[in-house]
């Protein structure tokens, strides 16, 4: 909208890169063109303002396909107003020179225009096509509705020029859309739940090839223990033999140390034995010889005091065996004799001579 401003009974209006704008004079056009600035008087001052940009028609239509299905249609066209003097003609882009309002909506009336006559070529082309396919084609819709917005006669009438149109999307109603989209959400999730047995059985056959790596990694342990098992049975063993080896060399040569010494002692003591007997022979000859001496001086003693006492008379006989047996008895400190002791004494006394 172009920018008016007050200068006591005149008027200035700025326009924009973007707008048309004409000035008309009692019924002739003064100034006409794109950007303009100028001064008028607002009394006999007739504006117009047309803008010459680039302006995005959004659609929301309904059709119904050739198998009878209700769809909608969502596109955007994209237009602009080549000829602003045929627009300014034909609509009523005129504003307040006082204030610079617009006093209707021309653009609106446009839009309108543009709408129908984008509609009806969608329409009649939808029309003919089955659902499916109404779906699934979405280019034959957008150039039907391009061409006909191009040869459409009254869009060149009012200087309009389409610069694109565009089909963003064909939807039929919710319940029929959730029915059609029910086989290929089918199809997804058996492809999903493909993907997912795949991915378990992948997981399965991964966690059995780790199990099964798991029981090789423990059998590979287990014979290595069992072979480190037999190898310090081995070691053991054969640190048993060395060490029985040993101590068996050690008791040979303990055995024959002490059999050396035994021998040895033997010797030593056959030795010692061999003096100790001849040492005790000797002693025992002497013994012998001395007793035999003895033996022989006693009994030729014997012999000569038997010679002498075989010379002396008895009572002489007598009276040294009863000094001989007084050597003999125990020394008596007092002796108590009695008539009974002295009778048989003398009994006994007398008894060998009465038998004589």
């Amino acid at each position: 909208m172009a920018d008016v401003s007050r200068r006591l009974f005149l008027r200035h209006l700025r326009g924009t890169p973007t707008t048309w704008v004409r000035l008309g004079v009692g019924g002739r056009v003064r100034r006409a063109g794109v950007g303009l600035s100028f001064w008028y008087r607002p009394l006999n001052a007739v504006l117009s303002e047309v803008p010459v940009d680039d302006r995005e028609l959004p659609l929301l239509f309904h059709a119904r396909t050739g198998d009878f299905a209700d769809i909608t249609v969502q596109a955007t066209v994209t237009y602009r107003v080549a000829d602003p003097a045929r627009a300014a003609d034909r609509l009523d882009f005129s504003i307040d020179p006082r204030t610079g309002k617009a006093r209707s909506r021309p653009l609106d009336q446009m839009a309108t225009l543009l709408a129908e006559l984008a509609q009806q070529p969608a329409l009649d082309l939808l029309a003919r096509m089955p659902l499916a396919e109404a779906l699934t084609t979405v280019a034959p819709v957008r150039e039907a509705v391009a061409t006909a917005l191009g040869d459409e006669p009254r869009l060149a009438e009012l200087g309009v020029a389409v610069v694109s149109a565009r089909v963003v999307a064909i939807r039929p109603e919710p319940e029929l859309e959730r029915a059609l989209q029910t086989p290929t959400r089918e199809a997804v999730q058996v492809n999903a739940d493909r993907a997912t047995y795949a991915r378990r059985a992948q997981a399965v056959e991964q966690e059995r090839s780790i199990a099964e790596n798991e029981l090789q990694n423990k059998i590979e342990l287990a014979r290595r223990e069992q072979q480190l098992v037999e190898q310090h049975g081995a070691n053991s063993r054969r640190r048993a033999e060395l060490d029985a080896a040993a101590e068996l060399a050690a008791a040979q040569g303990k055995a024959e140390r002490e059999k050396v010494a035994n021998a040895a002692a033997a010797e030593r003591a056959r030795v010692l034995a061999a003096a100790e007997a001849e040492k005790e022979r000797a002693l025992t000859a002497a013994r012998a010889d001395g007793v035999r001496v003895v033996g022989h001086a006693e009994a030729e003693a014997e012999a000569a005091k038997l010679a002498a006492y075989a010379e002396l008379p008895p009572e002489v006989l007598r009276a040294l065996t009863v000094r001989e047996i007084a050597g003999r008895l125990p020394q008596i400190g007092q002796l108590t004799v009695t008539p009974d002791v002295v009778t048989d004494l003398l009994a006994r006394l007398a008894g060998p001579a009465a038998t004589r």
